[in-house]
């Protein structure tokens, strides 16, 4: 049995990875936190009020990571303002990390996984964990030696902090690998306003799209002379991600580095 603690538990996915927890045969939650909580154990509260076991809730990662001893997995899910503070804790206090939250840079994962070196312990980042999204990225890797004109569109609910996703950003650092730089559109092409054209990474276009009722969705479309491709995925609900998390927290257990992307697990 794998003892799981969950960071951001209030949230919409802390939320659903709650409930997934709960009710999985080989992870046992230990403890969540959540730095706003006005109580103290999860059966306090109506939703997790079936819930027979009394499972602490806590505001601080330190006071989680002190009082519960027998952690193994820490479940993120907060916010990229607190997200690296979490993670480095979580790892130092020998727990190992499953992170959901998006905003780490390139930076702080190589601190957070000279870290993990440090201590030997197994950890993922992730910027998605739909099974679906990895097959995108991979599709659309192998699709963009063929067709190196292309624009990714990502759409996500409106509470989403960061923009782009870091799923449409792991998407262009996946596609940059097989693809020469191309500079697309007009070369006298000019925007009426500003940002029209959507963020440019290496040559290619980035659109975030942000409305109420949108989950996790993102296309990938390609133009060719005469024809064109789109590869898309879409998260209808927030338990389209859920099998990744559960695969993740029992892979971790096995390996002795940090790595970005569930790909690197399935």
């Amino acid at each position: 049995m794998i003892n799981v603690l969950i960071a951001g538990y209030s949230g919409k996915m802390g939320t659903a990875c709650t409930s997934m927890v709960l009710n999985h045969k080989n992870l046992n939650l230990v403890g969540v936190i959540d730095r706003h909580s006005k109580v103290t154990f999860l059966n306090e509260i109506p939703v997790y009020s079936t819930v027979i076991s009394t499972i602490p809730v806590f505001n601080s990662p330190k006071k989680a990571l002190s009082s519960v001893k027998n952690a193994d997995v820490w479940i993120d899910f907060t916010s990229p303002d607190v997200v690296f503070e979490n993670v480095k804790t979580a790892i130092e206090a020998g727990v190992r990390p499953v992170v959901g939250t998006t905003g780490i840079s390139t930076e702080e994962f190589e601190q957070l996984a000279d870290v993990a070196d440090q201590y030997q312990l197994g950890g993922l980042i992730a910027p998605n964990f739909a099974i679906g999204a990895i097959l995108m990225m991979e599709f659309s890797q192998k699709a963009a030696k063929y067709f190196p004109n292309i624009e990714i569109i990502e759409l996500h609910h409106d509470e989403k902090k960061d923009a782009p996703s870091g799923t449409a950003i792991k998407t262009a650092e996946l596609i940059s690998e097989v693809r020469s730089t191309v500079k697309q559109g007009a070369p006298e092409e000019l925007e009426q306003i500003k940002g029209a054209r959507g963020a440019d990474y290496d040559g290619m276009r980035i659109h975030s799209i942000r409305l109420p009722g949108l989950v996790a969705h993102q296309e990938v479309q390609f133009g060719g002379e005469g024809e064109g491709l789109i590869i898309r995925h879409d998260s209808y609900n927030r338990s389209s991600f859920m099998s990744g998390v559960a695969l993740a927290c029992e892979q971790v257990m096995e390996v002795n580095k940090l790595y970005y992307g569930l790909e690197h697990l399935l």
